[in-house]
């Protein structure tokens, strides 16, 4: 097979891949903001989320991710004394491996989650999802520049893009608790002056 379809299939299945890590943690978030709903909307928000995420993660996710490995490693058995000789494909392969790690450690949410325990705070699964943008923005910068000068810059840029994006994190969740609280207090009034 000529090795620009290997490589058409990698980027395909790194874009699934991707979107069902981004995808996943929305639906995590989603689910644990469920369970403060009442009796009614509770369950059937769960189960329905619930069912959700499995079909994301077991159809897309796992076959992307595999997908990703299989036509990466293609790709790098095609040539592998060029490859494996670059700086920026060792960075790349240890992003890669942390990549794994965060989609494991989103397996480990899903468990928890179908087994209802819900651990982490909403904030703190919207962290985490920002995690898998720091991962993208890394990894196609190290392949799209190939330099150990530029990667320093990207590094650099890729640790300020982070920071934007914790802080604009942060700040929407202010933004959100102060507007719940405003509501909040509009409810309240409305209601006494009823009374």
């Amino acid at each position: 097979m000529d090795i620009s379809y290997v490589k058409a299939l990698h980027i395909i299945f790194v874009i699934c891949w991707f979107a069902a890590l981004f995808y996943i943690v929305r639906l995590f978030i989603y689910c644990n903001e469920a369970q403060g709903k009442d009796d009614i909307a509770r369950p059937i928000l769960t189960q329905q989320l619930l069912i959700m995420q499995k079909k994301l993660w077991y159809i897309i996710g796992w076959p992307s991710m595999i997908g990703t490995y299989i036509f990466g490693f293609w790709m790098i058995f095609s040539n592998m004394t060029y490859y494996l000789s670059q700086p920026w494909m060792w960075l790349k392969l240890i992003a890669v491996g942390l990549l794994t790690a965060y989609h494991i450690g989103c397996q480990s949410i899903l468990n928890s989650q179908n087994n209802g325990l819900f651990k982490l705070s909403s904030f703190k699964l919207r962290m985490f999802n920002e995690l898998a943008t720091v991962f993208l923005v890394g990894i196609v910068f190290l392949v799209v520049v190939k330099s150990t000068s530029g990667l320093l810059w990207g590094i650099l840029g890729l640790i300020a893009f982070a920071v934007i994006l914790m802080l604009s994190v942060t700040i929407y969740k202010r933004v959100r608790t102060k507007n719940e609280t405003l509501k909040t207090s509009e409810n309240n009034t409305s209601n006494e002056i009823k009374k």
